[in-house]
């Protein structure tokens, strides 16, 4: 009997030290290095970014004001983003309990009728026969037992794995926050852009009608001119189709701009077809002022979604001490405290109450390619989101320098774009007085027309694609949420 039983002890010390080594092989990986940050983008000088600025600074206009305003509070993924916010939060909760003891009331009754050939049976047949007992102490049978107190269990963490849970946890949650942030300037950058789209539109209608009243002249005079006979019947055609062809632009910008009002309803959490009102023009929309020469690229950090990267980053690396530290014993205590009797009218008795205590340490033995498992997938998940951290700042570098060349090369655009204008004005003014002298073709006069209105509609996508490459700049340092 005693050689079975060391060699029980001996097989379970040679598990426990195989646990134990199994705990030396598990390593983490090497440190990530945090990338290096430029400190200013190439060929631009340094100043103060956009980024830090409020949104209610940033816009000018008060009617987008209370566009925002509005999907703040009702979009739905901002709503959604505050839950997730409030599962990490309860998450984070849960984690921190895990290092205290827990305390449950527990209450219980059994009955059990021991057979007699059973040790119990003879056992509690002894017993009521000694006469060391009195007539309380004897076992009733069947065999009765009432509980009634307290259990508690209490891990110790020896190793600092629940810590880590708690860290990760934490982590967690910061980056929930962080993602709230994110989607706000997300939000605020996308109302701002479906607006100045609308004002486009807006714009491009007024150019269109102001087109159709000149064409719709432009045609009446030529008809009265085929009936003077100093005109022919392809004259009238070739105004005539002209003046389609506007009208039908017309409808296609009505498309667009329904289309538009319905996405921005949509992001302020209400039914299509809500009317979006208007403020200033997008010709009255400031497109300078805002940034001067450059940004320093060390302020990317204030990116909500890079922020939001590096604790997902760190949260990841607890995960990854959680699972190394789950190869270690774990020693939990449970202690009890109770009224316990086995006749009911005796059970709050002073003499019915048990109290006790009982340390138990567990080694991961036979589980050990789970754990491996658990363990490798947490090294993996820690390089993904790694990964995740250098995409968002590289993403993040990318989005700023681009914006600032566009800025840089629309202004040029819009520059041109306006002395084009101007001179394709003059173009049919002209046009149509030598056409009224007959110094000129209706042809000249259809090709002038057509000339300024494309220079007219290109102006007006040049003023848009300036004030939303400013947007895009103002999004892209993180700019937007307060």
């Amino acid at each position: 009997m005693k050689i079975v039983k060391l060699s029980i002890y001996g097989f379970l010390m040679s598990g426990l030290l195989a646990g134990f080594s199994s705990c030396v092989v598990q390593k983490q990986q090497s440190e990530q290095k945090m990338l290096a940050i430029p400190q200013k983008y190439p060929g631009i000088a340094d100043t103060t970014a956009i980024g830090k600025i409020s949104f209610r600074s940033f816009f000018k206009d008060t009617m987008l004001m209370k566009l925002i305003d509005t999907a703040i509070v009702n979009n739905l993924d901002l709503k959604n983003a505050m839950q997730r916010i409030m599962i990490a939060r309860a998450n984070l909760l849960f984690q921190k309990g895990l290092r205290l003891p827990s305390l449950d009331g527990f209450v219980s009754a059994s009955v059990d009728k021991y057979g007699k050939y059973t040790m119990t049976g003879v056992g509690n047949f002894d017993t009521n026969l000694s006469q060391n007992i009195d007539k309380d102490q004897k076992v009733t049978n069947p065999v009765q037992d009432y509980y009634f107190g307290l259990k508690s269990s209490w891990e110790i963490d020896l190793w600092g794995k629940l810590k880590a849970r708690k860290t990760s946890a934490q982590a967690q949650l910061l980056a929930t926050e962080k993602g709230r942030q994110w989607v706000i300037t997300q939000l605020v950058a996308q109302v701002a852009s479906y607006y100045y789209e609308l004002l486009a539109l807006d714009n491009r209608l007024e150019i269109l009608n102001r087109n159709v009243n000149l064409q719709e002249k432009a045609v009446e005079i030529v008809q009265a001119q085929m009936e003077g006979g100093r005109a022919n019947a392809l004259a009238v055609q070739q105004f005539t189709a002209q003046l389609l062809h506007t009208r039908s632009l017309q409808y296609e910008t009505l498309v667009e701009v329904t289309r538009l009002e319905n996405e921005m309803n949509l992001l302020m959490g209400r039914l299509a077809e809500t009317p979006i009102p208007r403020g200033w023009s997008i010709l009255e929309q400031p497109v300078s002022g805002q940034i001067t020469e450059g940004i320093p690229a060390d302020l990317l950090i204030n990116r909500p979604d890079i922020q939001q990267a590096e604790w997902q980053l760190a949260a990841t690396k607890a995960d990854v001490e959680v699972a190394r530290k789950s190869f270690y014993p774990s020693l939990v205590l449970t202690p009890y405290f109770a009224f316990n009797a086995f006749k009911f009218p005796l059970l709050f008795n002073g003499s019915s109450i048990a109290y006790g205590l009982l340390g138990g340490l567990t080694q991961p033995i036979f589980n050990r390619y789970q754990l491996k498992t658990d363990f490798a997938v947490a090294n993996a998940q820690q390089e993904i989101a790694y990964n995740e951290y250098k995409l968002s700042f590289l993403s993040a570098y990318k989005e700023v320098s681009t914006n600032l060349r566009n800025i840089e090369y629309y202004k040029k655009i819009l520059e041109l774009n306006n002395e084009e204008v101007e001179t394709l004005t003059s173009a049919v003014s002209i046009s149509n007085d030598l056409y009224l002298s007959a110094y000129a073709s209706y042809l000249e006069v259809i090709t002038a027309q057509k000339g300024v209105l494309e220079a007219e509609l290109q102006r007006t996508e040049a003023r848009k694609a300036l004030l939303l490459s400013f947007l895009d700049l103002y999004r892209s340092l993180g700019g937007g949420w307060e």
